[in-house]
């Protein structure tokens, strides 16, 4: 249940993250000791005053408040089966009777059977499966696939397991939602800006694009697109900000960008202030200039340029 704490004026070894009341009642910690050296994170539950939350602390905390009969889901249940790009303050989402939600944990009250959770560092968990079939039906479309995307990247789990569980609960809520995103799920996004972009091109009605392409030069492996179609040698990556602050990777950047076009690849980089309709008319120009013969489709409420 994490790492131990340590030693305080007042207190004796207890976990880092732990019941007071418990604490009280073996004397590991003096009720002074208590309010003085430690904060609490929910009713009756307490960490050092002092140390730093980790994402980790809050979802021990979120357990302990439950009675430990939670189950940790949702975003927070990714991060634990590996998921990158989850941040410290996200709410924990807690599959539990317990109610109602409190200030940083939601609670859902909702069915599961015991082949749905596992245990990881010591804290019950949704499996993989369980994971993206509540992720997919809870969260907003596109942050949905970015999650489902990141848990995949670290995890792989099956899409029939998770539409099994959909045969399974066939009442829950946001089912909808989730069969039709499971099948666009992909592992290979390297960011949550990636997901967004690989979304935007999908719903803009061209091919649905191959992630991770290995382009060669003489034999070797020169570079990996982010996303693209191989059949027309055109590519999108999203640059973050590592690609304009880092000096190396602005340098390596460039001569890459030369590079491309002699090698056939037309790539099509973007940055956040792009906006969605000039990202689709440029990557439609490049796919029309290669011979692709549809017609590209723009957000609500825009318009092309053309």
């Amino acid at each position: 249940m994490g790492c131990p704490a340590r030693i305080l004026p007042g207190m004796q070894r207890v976990s880092r993250v732990f019941v007071g009341s418990e604490a009280l009642a073996i004397g590991a910690v003096t009720r002074h000791g208590l309010t003085r050296w430690f904060r609490r994170l929910h009713p009756d539950v307490y960490l050092p005053k002092f140390d730093q939350v980790t994402l980790h602390d809050r979802m021990i905390g979120a357990w302990l408040w439950s009675g430990r009969n939670g189950v940790i889901a949702g975003v927070a249940a990714s991060a634990l089966h590996g998921a990158d790009w989850v941040d410290t303050d996200i709410p924990i989402e807690l599959l539990s009777r317990k109610g109602p939600s409190r200030d940083g944990v939601i609670v859902r009250n909702e069915r599961f059977c015991a082949d749905e959770t596992t245990v990881i560092k010591g804290l019950t968990v949704t499996t993989p499966a369980r994971t993206a079939f509540d992720i997919a039906r809870h969260l907003p479309r596109g942050q949905a696939l970015a999650r489902l995307d990141a848990l995949a990247r670290a995890t792989p789990f099956a899409v029939n397991d998770v539409l099994a569980l959909a045969k399974r609960y066939p009442g829950a809520r946001g089912l909808k939602q989730l069969r039709k995103l499971m099948p666009l799920v992909d592992g290979g996004a390297e960011s949550l800006k990636e997901s967004w972009l690989r979304l935007l091109l999908i719903d803009a009605g061209f091919p649905v694009p191959t992630t991770q392409i290995p382009v060669y030069l003489n034999g070797r492996l020169f570079a990996v697109l982010d996303m693209g179609w191989e059949e027309y040698q055109v590519s999108a990556e999203y640059d973050g900000e590592v690609h304009r602050i880092v000096r190396s990777s602005y340098v390596k950047d460039h001569y890459r960008e030369r590079t491309l076009p002699k090698l056939g690849w037309l790539n099509n980089r973007v940055i956040k202030e792009d906006s969605a309709i000039g990202v689709i008319d440029r990557v439609a120009d490049a796919l029309w200039s290669r011979g692709w013969q549809g017609r590209p489709a723009y957000p609500a409420r825009s318009r092309s340029r053309r």
